[in-house]
Parts: structure tokens; C-alpha cells; sequence
């Protein structure tokens, strides 16, 4: 019997390629995805015709949780800092008299310690292994560590009858298979975008920071493998307080991956130098936000865990390989010509 499926963040950059590569392996699943629009819902439906979708957001909790209690697997593909919605899919969780499976998505930004406040002066020699660190990456306190308040809530719903995932996806590049929502991603885009703006590269401060990074089409593949293991019962897959999983092919430096934006925007005509300059924190929140942890962070681990459990072998084209459409992409969503001026 095909399992019962209930996905959030369908329309999302992870959640709609990791949907496209298990609904085209199986399109026999029976999912049902909670989506906020009924123009998302038509879209998703029009390219996948035999997904269900619920109406709701992250914050309708009723729909979250009834749907959850119904479901075999669960994939969490939202917001992995939205505290309500992981709540409602444990008190959904709660409820389940029958065996079932969450993959929950988090985020290797929880690795740094954001209130050293050490935003781009040092890279970090610390590499945490998803197999032998995984007590310490799972004690961490929740405190100055990103993602971990849900990963704690997602932990605390192992029980007899669930048992849980938690995908840990670092710098992910790539174009998303998705459909009726994003298919782009947020570090190396937001960097990108950055640049040609202001008309030159920049970093935080030293700009020495390191994050591990993965092509959205092999992330997309080990939540395949992860689901296809629960519905076959979970018997492959470590699942429960150990089962964590990093996804990473790859590291970069931030100081260094600014330097080959700008010489390929700088050759394509976008930017007039290939200058990088060192931004302070302050100026950095200029552009974005939170850009002093997206790219100001050291976020280094090792994905032994699917590699040796799963099988996983990563095969997408290295993060530089995909700069060059990239800045293309990211210019073009700016009007931009290559004499860097706007487009009237």
C-alpha cells in the first residue's frame, strides 16, 4: 500500500525540488500538501495531478496537526524556525496510534555560535561529523545556535510509534525543480545580488568564514532516500535522537567565492572592478539583514551519516560551475544590462 504523505513548504525552494524528485520516483505516494494559495495549489496540481492539497500556512495549527495525525510520513519543508508549526505537527504526532516517520528540515546555521559575534574575522577548524558528533551538534544549547529550538521540539517527538530525521542542508546552490513558488536560493543569490547592486563585491570584514555547500538536485536525493527508507518501514536509515543528517559535496571560503562573482561579473560587463571590499557588520545589515550569518558564519561538517547509511553520492556540478548563470539570472532579475546600467 502506498504510504500516506503530508508535506509543508511545497512551493518552497527545498520543498518543491525534494517533491519533484519523490513524486517523478513515485508517483504512486499519496501526498498531500499544505499550501497557502489556491493559485499555488493549482499550479502544484496542474504539473503534479495526482497531489492533494490542504488549504493553510505555518500558522494554522488545526489543519497542521490533523493532517500530521493522519499521515505515515511526514516532510517538513517550511520555515525551520517557525516554533508553532513544529509544535502542531508534535501534537499531531502525539495523537498517532500507528507507526510514522518525520524528515524535518533544518539548517547547518545552527553549527556556529552566533554570540561570539566573530562575523568573518577567522576561518574555523572545526569539522563536526553527522555520525561521531551527533550528541554534541544535539546538546547544543539553544541560546546563540539557529534551528535549534525546533530540532529540539522535532526531537522531543520520538516515541514509540514516530521516529524522526532531521536534514541539515548547508549553503545550497542550484536552480529548484519546484514548481508555483521559489526556485532560488538565498546565500550565494543574496551575495550575488549584492554585488551587482552596489557595483562591487564585497565580504564581511576578513571575509575568512567557511560553509559547506550542496547542489539542490543531491539534497533532493537523499530526502528521496530518506522517504522511500520510511516507507519501506525505516529499516536502512538511522532514524530517532541519532538520526541527523548533513548533505554537503563541498566547502568554499565567503571572501574568496565574492572574489570569483566579481571577476566573472567584471568580465561579463556587470561590475567595472573586481575590487572585494571588507564590510563591517553594521554595513553588511545595510544589504541584509541577517548577511553577517549568511556569510560570516563557519558552518563545516561532514554528511557521513547518508554517504555510509544511504548511499548517497552526490553528483551536481560544483558550486563555481554555476556562478556564471547565476550572475546572469540574478542580473537579469535586477534589469541589468552588462554596461551595468538598468533597463528602462
Amino acid at each position: 500500500m502506498a504510504p500516506k504523505i503530508f508535506a509543508t513548504g511545497a512551493s518552497g525552494y527545498i520543498g518543491g525540488a525534494a517533491l519533484d524528485a519523490i513524486i517523478n520516483a513515485h508517483p504512486d505516494y499519496d501526498i498531500t500538501a499544505l499550501v497557502r494559495s489556491p493559485q499555488k495549489a493549482a499550479a502544484l496540481v496542474a504539473k503534479y495531478p495526482n497531489l492533494k492539497t490542504v488549504n493553510g500556512d505555518l500558522d494554522s495549527g488545526s489543519v497542521i496537526e490533523s493532517e500530521t495525525e493522519k499521515a505515515d510520513i511526514i516532510l517538513h519543508f517550511a520555515d525551520c524556525d517557525h516554533v508553532p508549526a513544529a509544535k502542531s505537527i508534535s501534537a499531531g504526532l502525539k495523537k498517532k496510534t500507528t507507526p510514522a516517520f518525520i524528515i524535518h528540515t533544518s539548517g547547518s546555521a545552527i553549527l556556529p555560535d552566533i554570540t561570539k559575534g566573530e562575523f568573518g574575522q577567522q576561518a574555523d577548524e572545526k569539522i563536526y561529523d553527522d555520525i561521531e558528533s551527533v550528541k554534541e551538534i544535539t546538546s547544543f544549547p539553544i541560546d546563540g545556535h539557529l534551528h535549534r529550538d525546533v530540532d529540539t521540539i522535532i526531537l522531543e517527538a520520538n516515541s514509540d510509534n514516530v521516529r524522526t530525521a532531521i536534514v541539515c542542508p548547508p549553503t545550497i546552490y542550484g536552480v529548484g525543480a519546484g514548481t508555483a513558488g521559489n526556485t532560488r536560493s538565498a546565500q550565494v543569490p543574496g551575495l550575488t545580488k549584492g554585488t551587482l547592486k552596489r557595483g562591487e563585491a564585497f565580504q564581511v570584514t576578513a571575509g575568512k568564514s567557511i560553509w559547506n555547500n550542496v547542489h539542490i538536485d543531491d539534497l533532493s536525493q537523499l530526502y528521496l532516500l530518506l522517504t522511500e527508507d520510511a516507507a519501506a518501514g525505516g529499516k536502512k536509515a538511522t532514524w530517532g535522537t541519532e538520526g541527523y543528517y548533513f548533505a554537503e559535496n563541498g566547502e568554499h571560503v565567503w571572501g574568496e567565492l565574492a572574489k570569483k562573482i566579481a571577476e566573472k561579473a567584471k568580465v561579463k560587463g556587470y561590475l567595472k572592478t573586481n575590487d572585494v571590499a571588507s564590510l563591517s557588520v553594521d554595513d553588511i545589515k545595510e544589504i541584509h539583514p541577517f548577511g553577517a550569518v549568511l556569510w560570516g558564519t563557519n558552518s563545516r561538517g561532514k554528511a557521513s551519516r547518508a554517504r555510509k547509511v544511504l548511499g548517497w553520492a552526490p553528483k551536481g556540478a560544483p558550486l563555481e560551475e554555476t556562478l556564471d548563470a547565476l550572475i546572469d539570472s540574478e542580473a537579469k532579475l535586477l534589469g541589468l544590462e552588462p554596461s551595468g546600467q538598468t533597463v528602462v
